[in-house]
């Protein structure tokens, strides 16, 4: 357990040297700052004049990454090997982004698993949203060096509000790997707040309205002595001001009778009408007052009047006043209950969104910080409190190394984040690998590396008389609870069953503040190294479970496979096994994406004459 002593009112803080930056991880745009003679400022470009570096990233054929405005210029010329968006798909499951697959001009490859993280292909290369996110860290990282002439080692970084924890751990994450020791995830309303001084010792309840480019969230916020608590939060994942564009895409196409296929399969038709619709969408929102946008390409015409884009994205816009509604019910409280409306992100400054918000409210929104700058500088701010550079804030008590358990092959999951508020509880789910297991070791470890042999082992049990079942099919919650005291309670319980086992052990373990600084900078030297050898054993378990169903596939199937079907299968089969014994993620993933491909059709046309069999001489009322 990690004290940092700070008096509420008066208290002092040994100052550290470290100068710890604050940073907006953006679907579109992400930025970094600092505090500069007391006063937070976002970092530029080597012209001074740009703050934002856009989310996107280039890989080229000699394995090299343009990240920010140049990879941006690959949009169109390269498509396919061009990554944005990165954020939608942080800590998303197949399952998650079902359905939104075609909106990607880069290809997400399909998983047996609809609980497996997403996986992008680039090439003959698969990234993991945390790694293409930590190379828009390490751009940011370089920027601010650069500025200020020394090594930039420590970071408070932003997420919205509704991340779960599996988003919030895939920041960090992403942080560690950039070389980063990420010393707080806060939420982005939090840090909004921060920015405006939203921190009166009258107390003040603030709507924070967040807009970006991919994500929404609504969070009210009750700030009394310099105690920020989130009274509700409400958003959603997928609208932003990419949507907006989508709208104006939709629009487009169907004004020149254009199939909406052709920008699936025109990869720089695509990119070109997806960035012409947002310079429209800009031009249309800027305050000069354009009324009329038009845009040529090849040989199509396109145009859009202010009123037509404004009828297009009402409903998206009523959609963030609903969230609006239902965050003040779920805060039990009314719209005259809130003093301020903050606005955050570039896509508030679209004129109906400022309009139906402050007709919701009642009241006129803050808008006069660069909404696009507003959570890095807030996040600046709480930087500096960490600094100790900042009094009267709260006395936090956090945990100083993560928490977790021993999962398939050696891999570390954390369920305890290092620098989490303690007391504090955790949970997640896990399932059996092997048919009719009855038995599940569950071994828990204290560290910050990607396997747990180098991390320190605080203890194990065994969670006993799990009821035979196929392998998947238990559903196991394995919960934390650490109190103030830095006491780790762990408990197992198989929910179809209600089996369950309780174990108390100390998380601390005898470990000295220079040992766990040592375990912090060794986790972040090896982070590289750590997230390679995480993704290849990641690899190696989904295809071993690949080739587990693939081979029951045929068996219960056989009878409505072809004989030509079940050879191909058995192949592809065959070759993914070969390729699990090498240490190639890439060619692993390679091989689980051409099986699963191939067998996608016959487990569709399986199902159909499945469900045909179970209702032959039945019924349908």
């Amino acid at each position: 357990m990690a004290l940092i002593n700070i008096n509420l009112k008066s208290g002092t803080v040994e100052k550290q040297n470290d100068i710890i930056v604050g940073i907006d991880l953006g679907t579109t745009n992400s930025l970094v700052a600092y505090i500069n003679d007391g006063q937070p400022v976002c970092v530029t470009d080597a012209t001074g004049k740009n703050t934002l570096v856009p989310s996107v990233l280039h890989f080229n054929t000699e394995g090299g990454v343009l990240v920010g405005d140049a990879a941006k210029e690959k949009l169109i010329t390269d498509p396919q090997n061009t990554i944005y968006s990165v954020k939608r798909l942080m800590g998303k499951s197949y399952k998650d982004v079902s359905g939104f697959e075609n909106y990607f001009g880069y290809t997400i490859i399909d998983a047996p698993d609809e609980e497996s993280l997403v996986k992008i292909r680039v090439g003959d290369k698969f990234y993991t949203p945390v790694e293409l996110s930590s190379f828009i860290l390490k751009e940011l990282k370089t920027r601010i060096e650069t500025t200020l002439g020394q090594p930039i080692a420590k970071a408070v970084i932003t997420v919205p509000a509704y991340f779960n924890d599996s988003q919030r751990q895939a920041t960090r994450d992403a942080g560690k790997l950039a070389g980063l020791d990420v010393l707080r995830i806060v939420n982005e309303p939090t840090a909004a707040a921060l920015a405006y001084g939203l921190n009166t010792e009258r107390g003040e309840t603030v709507a924070v309205f967040d807009l970006g480019g991919g994500t929404f969230d609504i969070s009210i916020l009750q700030i009394q002595d310099g105690i920020f608590e989130v009274l509700s939060t409400h958003g959603d994942t997928f609208l932003g001001g990419d949507d907006f564009d989508r709208a104006i895409i939709d629009f487009w196409l169907q004004q020149n009778n254009i199939s909406n296929e052709l920008i699936f399969k025109d990869k720089e038709f695509g990119q070109a009408i997806r960035l012409g619709a947002e310079k429209a969408k800009k031009a249309l929102s800027d305050e000069l007052g354009i009324r009329n946008y038009e845009l040529r390409i090849g040989q199509y015409m396109f145009q859009i009047t202010k009123a037509e884009f404004e009828r297009l994205i009402s409903p998206l816009v009523e959609r963030t006043i609903d969230s609006c509604k239902k965050a003040l019910a779920d805060a039990k409280l009314q719209t005259a209950d809130i003093q301020a409306v903050v606005m955050v992100g570039g896509s508030t400054r679209v004129p109906l969104v400022k309009e139906r918000v402050a007709a919701f409210f009642g009241k006129p929104v803050y808008d006069n910080i660069n909404p696009d700058e507003v959570v890095a500088l807030g996040a600046a701010i709480q930087a500096d409190v960490l600094a100790g550079n900042q009094r009267d804030v709260l006395l936090i008590d956090i945990t100083p190394l993560s928490l977790g358990i021993e999962t398939v092959g050696g891999l570390m999951d954390v369920i305890i984040a290092r620098n989490s508020k303690i007391p504090t509880k955790a949970a997640r789910q896990y399932t059996t690998s092997v048919d009719g297991q009855k038995n599940l070791k569950v071994a828990v470890y204290q560290g910050e590396r990607d396997l747990v042999q180098h991390n320190r082992k605080l203890g194990e049990f065994v969670l006993r008389g799990i009821p035979p079942m196929p392998a998947g099919l238990p559903k196991i919650d394995i919960a934390f609870y650490l109190d103030a005291d830095g006491i780790l309670r762990v408990k197992a319980k198989e929910l179809r069953s209600n089996v369950e086992q309780e174990v108390t052990m100390k998380s601390s373990y005898g470990l000295s503040e220079e040992e766990m600084a040592l375990m912090l900078i060794d986790s972040i030297q090896n982070a590289e190294s750590d997230m390679k050898a995480r993704a290849l054993l990641e690899a190696r378990n989904e295809a071993n479970n690949v080739i587990l169903a693939a081979e029951k596939f045929i068996v219960q199937n056989a009878a409505i496979l072809s004989e030509e079907e079940i050879e191909e299968t058995k192949s592809l089969t065959k070759q993914l096994r070969k390729t699990v014994i090498g240490d190639d993620k890439d060619a692993i993933n390679a091989a689980m994406a051409d099986l699963n491909v191939y067998t996608e059709p016959l487990a569709h046309r399986a199902l159909d004459a499945n469900i045909m069999t179970a209702m032959k001489g039945k019924q349908v009322v």
